[in-house]
């Protein structure tokens, strides 16, 4: 293979080709032509170079499996027949980059944002790989092809071009990622609203290749966020000149509620009539955005939760597969320390090992959770419900140990196992203490779309027990837009390893 590139050509190339920007004719954009059109054209270039290059180096891998099988004599002789000559089968091999270019485009791979995370370009060029060319074999086996095509030969074309496209597909990255092509490729993003929201969309992009952030304006509630003052660009009055001004491609409204709706019909035609792309955050589903999908419910267009990871029977059937083997599994272990801890809490506190509480599970359904106690008897004697706290008076000496090892929740395997809980998911809380936060806490009651776990992904970043419920909340959310199995084990391997906060 040839040696690498230098940089300082790779430099050079990229900065030509963004003060260039060509036009799909050939000619060069003029300074007078929107920013978008020049945008645009690159994109596309972008588009179709990683296309035409996907297919160059699909075939040059071919070609160097054909040379390193039949040629190179460093694989055993082929036995099958004559060996094939390379321009007897050319037919065949563009057949394959065909069916191997079709297989990345189902896996949106040319897509721009693609085109800028090599790391997960790279990870999904395996799946297409695999199945195009097992399906290349598949064809060369029952139809009659000459000259045949060797099986070995398949296998070295698989790891070539895979090496092939990564290393064009991580060169092509860096071309665009050049600091004088981003600048031209990157659009630029208005905010219209203060507050927390537009603070997590700056802190956001950091130095996201497609987005810019240039600012705010401000809409109708006061800004309580000193650190975003220095990026205001004025009110929400002044938007069309703004957007003229700063030559803003996208819009975000944060503040949908407030504006009411007229507010947000003005500020969708302005945005309209500057050619500026339209976004809102949806704030009666902001919680679930992983799941937002657009629908149309009597001829009205809406827009809803309809997509979560679990809400495919596949998933729940893995999840709940997982389950039941991880509950009789965890039985098996539970029963003797069960045993162990349950006489130690007796000689120290005698009265009933395991109690039973009531808590809320999936979709507000109430269910008794099982624990071994860890505290002394009547711990709530005056009626109410209370988190145990630092140094808590009413908790047994070998109650701190428990709680600190979740030795405590072993007996919960069981309510696993009836359906109740799963493995992993948002710690189910009490009905007395959700009544006194679901209306304080925001989106408090979204954690409820799951089943409850014994462990979660709050708990092992350490919001576990009384920590801040909104970053509690904030790590059960998240979990359940991104949940995955390899999430749960995950959770479950560092559940071992992460026993803060456990009073």
């Amino acid at each position: 293979m040839q040696s690498a590139i230098p940089l300082k050509t790779v430099s050079r190339v990229s900065g030509w080709l963004a003060r260039v920007a060509l036009r799909p004719n050939g000619s060069p954009v003029r300074a007078a032509e929107p920013i978008q059109n020049s945008r645009q054209t690159l994109e596309h270039l972008a588009t179709a170079a990683a296309i035409a290059g996907d297919f160059a180096m699909i075939l040059f891998g071919f070609v160097l499996a054909f040379w390193l099988r039949f040629q190179s004599g460093l694989i055993p002789a082929y036995a099958a027949g004559p060996v094939p000559i390379l321009a007897d089968s050319y037919k065949v091999l563009m057949l394959g980059a065909a069916m191997v270019l079709w297989g990345f485009s189902r896996r949106d791979l040319y897509t721009y944002r693609n085109l800028l995370t090599p790391l997960k370009v790279l990870k999904d060029l395996i799946g297409p790989l695999a199945i195009c060319l097992c399906a290349f074999i598949g064809i060369t086996l029952t139809v009659r092809i000459y000259p045949a095509i060797s099986r070995t030969f398949v296998v070295c074309s698989l790891f070539l071009i895979y090496l092939c496209v990564a290393g064009w597909r991580l060169l092509l990255c860096q071309l665009l990622r050049h600091p004088a092509m981003a600048a031209r490729m990157r659009k630029r993003l208005l905010v219209v609203g203060g507050g927390a929201q537009t603070k997590r969309i700056k802190e956001g992009l950091g130095e996201n290749p497609e987005l810019e952030f240039i600012g705010w304006v401000h809409a109708l509630r006061p800004n309580k966020i000193p650190q975003l003052e220095s990026s205001r660009l004025g009110s929400i009055h002044e938007l069309k000149e703004i957007l003229r001004t700063h030559r803003a491609d996208i819009v975000v409204l944060t503040e949908a509620e407030a504006l009411q709706r007229e507010g947000v019909v003005a500020v969708a035609n302005t945005c309209e009539m500057e050619h500026v792309q339209f976004q809102m955050v949806p704030h009666f589903f902001e919680i679930l955005v992983s799941g937002l999908r657009p629908d149309v419910i009597g001829g009205l267009e809406v827009l809803g939760v309809t997509s979560l990871p679990l809400t495919g029977y596949r998933n729940r059937f893995a999840k709940r597969t997982v389950d039941i083997a991880g509950a009789l599994v965890g039985l098996m272990v539970a029963i003797p320390l069960i045993v162990l801890f349950g006489a130690i809490v007796y000689c120290e506190s005698p009265g009933p090992i395991l109690y039973k509480q009531v808590r809320l599970g999936k979709n507000g359904r109430r269910f008794h959770i099982i624990k071994i106690r860890s505290m002394k008897i009547n711990a709530e004697a005056d009626g109410r419900a209370h988190w145990a706290q630092k140094n808590d008076d009413r908790r047994l000496r070998v109650g701190a140990f428990m709680r600190k090892w979740n030795i405590d929740e072993v007996p919960q395997f069981w309510n696993v196992l009836k359906g109740e809980m799963s493995l992993v998911g948002p710690r189910p809380e009490r009905p007395e203490l959700i009544e006194r936060f679901k209306t304080k806490i925001a989106h408090y009651q979204a954690r409820h779309t799951y089943q409850p776990g014994i462990t979660g992904w709050a708990q092992v970043n350490g919001w576990r027990g009384n920590t801040d419920l909104e970053q509690r909340i904030r790590h059960d959310i998240w979990y359940v837009e991104n949940w995955s199995l390899w999430l749960d084990f995950r959770i479950m391997i560092m559940t071992f390893f992460h026993r803060e906060n456990a009073y």
